[in-house]
C-alpha cells in the first residue's frame, strides 16, 4: 500500500500490513516529515525536555550533559529490555510496527525521514524481533518496546532466535542510530495494546457471527419454537433486531417440535450476541480514536514540547476486558445449549446423541471438553487491565495493563472457538439423527460440518477432529455463507 498521509494507516490497513502487505511511503510525505524534523531540532534548546536532555521516570529532573545526550537515545532502548518469552506472534509485531509507523509520521513526533524509512523497510523485509507478550509492569509499554526497537541498533534477538545484528547483516542493513528524541519516541505510546485491540476485535467479531450460526443450528436441531426470535421483540434496539432477524432467516422452514418453551439457553442467545456485538464495535471505535490522537510523550505541539498521557491506553484495556466478559457469557450459553442437545428430554433423540446409548458414550465427552474450555474461559472475566502499583520510586504510580488485557482476550477467543466448535458438531449430530432436511438456509452448513466431522455412529477419538474443526473455523471464508436479511 502507498502511504500518503498518516491517516492512511487506519485499522483496515494495519490488519493488511500485519498479514504481510508491503508499505510504500509517498515522496511528498517524506519531505513533509523531513521539514518538520528540522523545526523540532531547532526547538531543542537547553530547556529541559523529558527523556531528551533529562533522565526518565524518577530521574526526570536529572539534566544530561551534551556528552550524555549523544548516546542517550540509544541507551533508552537497551537498559529497559528486561523481558523474556513468551513472545508476541509475528502478526502482532507487524501490527505494532505499523501503529508505530503511523505515530512517527505525525508532526507531533518530529521523527526523521530516515527513521520512518528504516521502520517501513523493516516491515517490508520481514524483520520480526522477539517482543515480550507478558511481564510488563511499566506505565506504558517501554519494556517490550525496548525489546522491539533495540534490534534496530543490532542488539537483542529476533523471534526466530537469530541475533538482531546478524538479521540486519543478512539484509545488508547497517544498524540505525536514533537522533535526538527518536529513541524516546520509539518507546512511547501504546502500540502493542493498539495492535492487540485491532486483532482481537476482528477475531471477537468473527466469533460473534459463529455464535449466531451455532444458535440457529441448535434451534433447528432441537425443533425449538421460533416465535421468540421475531425482530419486533427487540423494540428500539437495532442491534438486537438485526440479530433476531438473522436467526429468523437462518431457521426459516425448520421443523418445530410440539413444545411450549425451549430452555433459557436456547432463547437468550440473541441478547448476549447483541451485547457482544456492541462491545466489539466500541473497542473498534476506541482504536480509531487512539490512532488519531498524539501518543508521543513529549509531543511537539505549537512549537513546544508537551508531556502527554498517550502511553496510558485505559480505554483500550478496559474495553478489551469488556469484550472478554461478553465472550465468557456467550461461552456459558453455548455450553448449556450443547448440554440440552445431548438430553433426550429436550431433543426427543437418543440419549447423548448416540444410536446405541449405554454401550456408546456418544457426544457426552465432547460436552465435557466444552466445560473444561469454559472453566478456562471464565477466568477471562477478571479484569486484566486493573492492578496499579508504585514503580520508579513513586514517579510512576499508575499502570493500565493493556498488554495483559490483550493477551487475556486472545486466550478467551481461543477457548470460545473450541466451545463453538463443540456446539456446531453436536448440533450436526442431532440433525443427522433426526433424519430431516432441516432449515433450507442451514443445509449447506450441515454438509460442511459433516464433511469435516462425520456423524458419530460408533465412539471414536474426536480430539483430532475437534482440533482441526476449530482451526477451520478460524480460516477466513472457510464456512459456507448463508442467506442474510435484506
Amino acid at each position: 500500500m502507498i502511504v500518503r498521509v498518516p491517516g492512511d494507516l487506519d485499522v483496515a490497513a494495519i490488519r493488511r500490513i500485519a498479514a504481510g502487505e508491503r508499505v510504500q511511503l509517498d515522496d511528498q510525505l517524506l519531505k513533509t516529515v523531513a521539514a518538520q524534523r528540522e523545526i523540532v531540532l531547532a526547538a531543542l534548546t537547553d530547556a529541559p525536555v523529558y527523556g531528551v536532555n533529562t533522565g526518565m521516570g524518577r530521574l526526570a529532573d536529572t539534566p544530561l550533559t551534551p556528552e550524555q545526550q549523544a548516546d542517550h537515545q540509544s541507551r533508552l532502548l537497551v537498559g529497559r529490555a528486561v523481558g523474556g518469552p513468551p513472545w508476541l506472534p509475528e502478526a502482532d509485531v507487524r501490527a505494532l510496527f505499523a501503529v508505530r509507523l503511523r505515530g512517527l509520521l505525525t508532526p507531533e513526533s518530529g521523527a526523521s525521514a530516515d527513521a520512518v524509512r528504516f521502520l517501513a523497510d523493516r516491515l517490508n523485509d520481514d524483520f520480526i524481533p522477539a517482543v515480550p507478550a507478558t511481564g510488563s509492569g511499566s506505565a506504558g509499554e517501554i519494556l517490550p518496546l525496548s525489546h522491539a526497537f533495540q534490534t534496530f541498533l543490532g542488539l537483542g534477538t529476533m523471534r526466530d532466535g537469530l541475533a538482531a545484528a546478524e538479521a540486519l547483516a543478512r539484509r545488508g542493513v547497517p544498524p540505525y542510530r536514533p537522533g535526538p528524541k527518536e529513541g524516546m519516541t520509539l518507546i512511547q505510546g501504546a502500540p502493542i495494546a493498539t495492535a492487540h485491540a485491532i486483532h482481537r476485535a476482528a477475531t471477537a467479531a468473527e466469533l460473534v457471527e459463529f455464535q449466531i450460526l451455532a444458535t440457529a443450528l441448535t434451534i433447528d436441531a432441537l425443533g425449538a419454537p421460533r416465535g421468540i426470535y421475531r425482530p419486533e421483540l427487540a423494540g428500539p434496539d437495532p442491534v438486537l433486531g438485526e440479530v433476531l432477524d438473522r436467526i429468523r432467516v437462518l431457521t426459516e422452514g425448520a421443523t418445530a417440535r410440539q413444545v411450549v418453551q425451549a430452555p433459557v439457553s436456547v432463547r437468550v442467545g440473541p441478547q448476549a450476541i447483541a451485547h457482544a456485538r456492541r462491545v466489539v464495535a466500541d473497542l473498534t471505535d476506541a482504536v480509531e480514536r487512539t490512532l488519531a490522537a498524539p501518543t508521543d510523550s513529549p509531543s511537539f505541539l505549537d512549537g513546544e514540547f508537551v508531556s502527554t498521557a498517550g502511553f496510558h491506553p485505559a480505554e483500550l484495556g478496559l474495553r478489551m476486558d469488556a469484550v472478554a466478559a461478553a465472550l465468557v457469557h456467550l461461552g456459558e450459553i453455548s455450553v448449556q445449549r450443547t448440554h440440552r442437545l445431548l438430553d433426550e428430554r429436550f431433543s426427543g433423540l437418543p440419549a447423548q446423541l448416540t444410536p446405541d446409548p449405554g454401550p456408546q458414550a456418544g457426544l457426552s465427552p465432547l460436552h465435557k471438553r466444552a466445560v473444561g474450555e469454559l472453566h478456562a474461559l471464565r477466568r477471562s472475566a477478571t479484569a486484566a487491565s486493573l492492578g496499579s502499583l508504585d514503580t520508579s520510586s513513586g514517579q510512576e504510580d499508575v499502570q493500565i495493563f493493556g498488554l495483559q488485557a490483550g493477551e487475556q482476550l486472545r486466550e478467551a477467543c481461543d477457548h470460545l472457538f473450541v466451545i463453538t466448535a463443540c456446539e456446531l458438531i453436536t448440533a450436526h449430530q442431532a440433525h443427522a439423527l433426526r433424519s430431516e432436511p432441516g432449515a433450507p438456509a442451514l443445509r449447506e452448513t450441515y454438509r460442511w460440518i459433516g464433511a469435516l466431522v462425520p456423524p458419530v455412529n460408533e465412539d471414536r477419538s474426536l480430539g483430532p477432529e475437534l482440533t482441526a474443526f476449530a482451526a477451520a473455523l478460524r480460516s477466513p471464508g472457510s464456512i459456507p455463507s448463508a442467506p442474510r436479511t435484506g
